[in-house]
């Protein structure tokens, strides 16, 4: 695991964006991953998603393209993977492999030193955190919320519980919206480091969707966020959530291109990939 860490380090350093989302990372840590190691290249996979990092000292070698071709002849069925920060080696790998861009999913970014709104909470409800009992009304609120997203919508029980085991989880970062008929949403935040901070997940259930909570949850977070001290706040969206997106740029939130990640989806295989 340590060698596969500190090519994926090397590649964040040298391509501004870690080459590992949270689910890879936890999955290798979890043992749960396969993973395929040369000395200077690996692939990973988890749950059919593939990570395939290359050292940047010795990209341009074909590396990457032996790797893919073994994943192809193991994998029969489909798989996805994300290239963070829209790499155009990735973007010439996957059009030579018969890969096709599925979506797009945009950071945003928001500096602190813009003012934030105050926070008005509407008449009846409560913003309050995290506390003990929570755990069966959020994962069912973030259930119904994300019920059609491929990854936010899987979490049940056991992997609100995972995430909260990591070094980061601050219990008064995850902020729940209730009223009398009890949770009806919540905004987990995150904590990177002490200059970065990041809109984690905002989940407000379909029933209470249409009161604002969405942005009053968004905005109690940039709030906590704020009194921490970080300089940035970002978050992940999907670039055609234009309801999202026009919330969050409302908020102060700027996306710039460069700031995108690309998932891949194999949908056919061609007879006789060429080498790159």
């Amino acid at each position: 695991m340590d060698h596969v860490l500190a090519i994926a380090d090397e590649s964040a350093a040298a391509d501004g964006a870690s080459p590992l989302d949270e689910a890879a990372r936890m999955a290798l840590a979890d043992g749960v991953a396969e993973v395929l190691s040369e000395d200077d290249a690996f692939a990973l996979v988890h749950d059919g998603d593939l990570s395939m990092v290359v050292r940047p000292t010795m990209r341009g070698r074909g590396l990457g393209a032996a790797l893919l071709g073994r994943l192809e002849a193991s994998y029969a069925g489909g798989l996805t993977a994300w290239s963070h920060g829209d790499h155009p080696a990735a973007a010439r790998l996957a059009a030579a492999y018969g890969w096709d861009r599925v979506r797009d999913l945009w950071v945003m970014r928001r500096g602190s030193s813009l003012p934030l709104p105050a926070l008005e909470v509407p008449a009846g409800v409560t913003i309050r955190s995290w506390r003990d009992g929570d755990a069966d009304a959020v994962v069912a609120v973030n259930s119904a919320a994300f019920a059609h997203h491929p990854e936010q919508g899987a979490m049940d029980a056991a992997n609100l519980a995972r995430r909260m085991a990591e070094p980061w989880f601050d219990l008064a970062g995850l902020l729940v919206a209730e009223d009398a008929s009890g949770v009806l949403g919540f905004h987990w935040t995150k904590r990177h480091d002490d200059v970065t901070g990041e809109v984690y997940v905002v989940g407000v259930a379909p029933a209470a969707q249409g009161r604002g909570l969405g942005k009053v949850l968004t905005l109690a977070g940039l709030h906590h966020l704020a009194g921490l001290g970080v300089e940035e706040v970002l978050l992940y969206v999907e670039s055609d959530n234009a309801p999202a997106v026009a919330v969050y740029s409302r908020l102060g939130f700027e996306h710039a291109d460069a700031d995108t990640h690309v998932q891949y989806r194999r949908t056919t295989r061609p007879p006789s990939p060429p080498g790159i």
